[in-house]
């Protein structure tokens, strides 16, 4: 009876799959709608394709004995309305709470990894289940285990998996895609540069809007996920928005020899000449069109052989042996045996392989074209530096005039109290000193007492001003000694080429500090930091295992690190998604100094 129900339950499943490939156009159309400015498609398209994982997860339990638990991220929690009734997400305030949640949801759905292994399967499961009726009618119920257990790989939670441990068809075939992945995003680019040539043609108002735009959601996509599937990092190249307009003595806004009652159409004025004088405007038009077309050349040699090679597979041991007898699949010769297609198979897969060897090298390669055009240029980078430090300027003199009155408070509230304490008890030693020596003993005892507390007081406070063990030991044992000291399970790796200058340490020891501090107290249990030096940058990577959902914006402790790194033009970096990990990256233009006596060192410790 149990093969029987086996036998009905295999065709069942494979008319099922064939559904999936629905879902793959549905969310194919999406995409091109996105492609042309729809953007409000493609969310609600990949969470209703979720459906059909779900209920392809609730067959494997009933039907093959294989439960498989949700693999998707929490959802993102609902707006909050501010107390001056606006919803906030970053640096943008909204009147309606449509828009954070839309956007909240959009960056749920496609940045959960396992959208992608969905989108997989989604693919490949109709193929597999053609055999799988016949391979039940072989092998019976333990055949459909299996095919639970496949549909578990795909549809089902996964530890994250490190780079470095991934076998070599995983690699390749992760960075085949991330080719074709950039391959699609210049194609989107090419879209939208042809678009905003039109509109500069012929609707010149519309100008500063569509690139505005065209930069944040595009361009800006292209640059994170090269970042994120290459490590190449593409920063932005524009130039620093233009201020408000200021008005003349009697009141009006001028612009050229026209006046203005209004500071509506100055200021439209100003941002449509900022956009037009940028040349990262017209670097990214030509870009779009220059990186669509070298992406098409690198990535058509791949695309076919891994087209022929999947497709040939597919003819030799899918549609031979259960369509048609006879398979004929150019150039090869036809074969109508399976000794034939055995014979076959190892050119099939030798395309395969070649497809896939120089995936790695050549998408590196595409992203780093993409930063020749899509990154700054010298005086774009000038310019930004300057902008930054005008903005960061103010709040780095109150940051130090806060730390200042802390300093004086502490020693005010804490080390003088105790001197003047001291003093007095000193006093009544030399009036008892005489008449009553054991008295006089028993105040010099509690003097000494004092004494030692008022020093461990006085070294907390040094501490915290600098550590001792940053000038003694450098950053890397500094940030060790403090891993040592944190509840959390710390590990720390990197290597420095040698000592970086006094205050660049200083303002990052005291940020890693804060973040171990925010780690332990948002629930982390393990918290690993790398620490690195590259092409005049410092870089630390604080990564958690916490609950995520951090927002710089919302946190004082996370806007204390910014604005300190902002005295130096550096960056905290910080990627939260609901559920964690949290990961922040604080990074320094620094310079090293190569020392005698501050030899390289690396460091690889855990501590428990």
């Amino acid at each position: 009876m149990t093969y029987l129900r086996a036998l009905g339950r295999a065709p069942a499943l494979a008319a099922f799959a064939l559904l999936s490939w629905f879902d793959v156009l549905v969310e194919l159309i999406a995409f091109a709608l996105l492609c042309l400015g729809l953007v409000f498609f493609l969310g609600p398209a990949v969470e209703w394709t979720r459906r059909r994982s779900t209920a392809a997860r609730a067959l494997a339990a009933r039907w093959c004995g294989v439960e498989i638990a949700s693999p998707y991220r929490p959802e993102p929690p609902e707006p909050v309305r501010e107390r001056d009734g606006w919803y906030r997400d970053g640096n943008q305030l909204y009147k309606r709470a449509f828009w954070v949640r839309w956007q909240h949801r959009l960056t749920w759905a496609l940045e959960d990894p396992a959208a992608g292994r969905e989108f997989t399967w989604q693919l490949l499961n109709p193929l597999v289940t053609l055999l799988l009726p016949v391979a039940v009618l072989l092998g019976g119920p333990a055949v459909l285990r299996g095919y639970g257990r496949w549909t578990r790989w795909w549809l089902g939670p996964r530890p994250a998996v490190e780079h470095a441990h991934k076998n070599w068809l995983h690699r390749h075939l992760e960075s085949l895609g991330h080719q074709f992945g950039i391959l699609a995003l210049a194609l989107v680019q090419l879209i939208f540069s042809a678009f905003q040539l039109a509109v500069f043609v012929g609707a010149m108002p519309l100008a500063a809007p569509v690139v505005l735009w065209t930069r944040s959601s595009v361009t800006d996509t292209l640059r994170r996920e090269a970042k994120n599937w290459t490590g190449v990092r593409i920063p932005r190249p524009y130039l620093p928005p233009p201020g408000l307009p200021v008005p003349r003595a009697d009141g009006l806004y001028q612009v050229g020899k026209q006046l203005y009652e209004e500071p509506f159409w100055p200021v439209q004025h100003a941002r449509r000449r900022w956009i037009l004088r940028d040349r990262a405007t017209w670097r990214d038009i030509a870009g779009g069109g220059l990186l669509s077309l070298v992406s098409l050349v690198c990535s058509l040699p791949a695309l076919a052989l891994f087209g022929w090679a999947m497709t040939g597979l597919s003819v030799l041991w899918v549609w031979r042996p259960f369509v048609s007898s006879r398979a004929e699949w150019y150039p090869l010769p036809a074969v109508s045996t399976h000794l034939g297609a055995l014979a076959q198979t190892p050119l099939i897969l030798l395309a395969f392989v070649v497809a896939l060897t120089p995936a790695p090298w050549v998408a590196r390669q595409l992203a780093r074209f993409a930063r020749v055009w899509l990154g700054p240029t010298e005086s774009s980078r000038l310019a930004q530096r300057v902008e930054r430090l005008k903005q960061t300027r103010t709040d780095v003199t109150v940051t130090q005039a806060a730390e200042l009155r802390r300093i004086e408070r502490d020693l005010h509230d804490g080390i003088q109290s105790r001197l003047v304490a001291m003093g007095m008890k000193l006093g009544a030693v030399e009036a008892l000193v005489d008449t009553d020596p054991a008295a006089a003993k028993r105040l010099a005892a509690e003097l000494r007492a004092a004494s030692s507390e008022a020093l461990t007081e006085l070294r907390v406070l040094i501490r915290g001003i600098h550590p001792p063990v940053l000038s003694e030991r450098g950053l890397l044992d500094a940030v060790r000694a403090m891993a040592l000291d944190s509840p959390l399970k710390a590990q720390v790796t990197g290597s420095l080429p040698g000592r970086i200058e006094e205050p660049v340490e200083a303002c990052t020891y005291f940020a890693v500090s804060e973040l171990l501090g925010n780690a332990a107290k948002h629930g982390a249990g393990r918290v690993s930091i790398d620490v690195g030096f590259a092409d005049d940058q410092l870089t630390v990577v604080v990564t958690d295992d916490g609950k995520g959902g951090a927002n710089p914006a919302l946190g004082s402790g996370l806007r204390g690190i910014e604005r300190r790194l902002g005295g130096f033009d550096g960056r905290l970096t910080l990627t939260s998604p609901i559920g964690g990990p949290t990961r922040a990256t604080v990074e320094i233009p620094c310079q090293i100094d190569p020392e005698p006596l501050s030899p390289k060192t690396n460091i690889s410790s855990e501590t428990a």
